[in-house]
């Protein structure tokens, strides 16, 4: 699978599978997710793994969601 550029997104509709589900803790760190975080399914960003998600405005615990891009968050290291 080719990577994908987060920016051509932007403003797309797109399918999210969410992992890491609103309220859950970090198998590893322990912290607790305060929002649904997910990836966009079919996709390689630049560290080999899917596009990463944030859903927000959602205020339940969900496993999939369609939604609008509507920001990219380029975290470092």
């Amino acid at each position: 699978m080719e990577k994908v550029d987060a920016k051509d997104f932007l403003g797309k509709i797109v399918d999210v599978k969410i992992d890491r589900m609103l309220g859950t803790k970090h198998p590893k760190h322990g912290f607790v997710y305060m929002l649904n975080y997910g990836y966009i399914p079919n996709t390689i960003s630049g560290d080999g793994e899917e596009l990463d998600a944030y859903l927000l405005g959602v205020y339940e615990p969900v496993e999939e969601y369609k939604g609008k891009v509507i920001a990219i968050i380029h975290r470092t290291k």
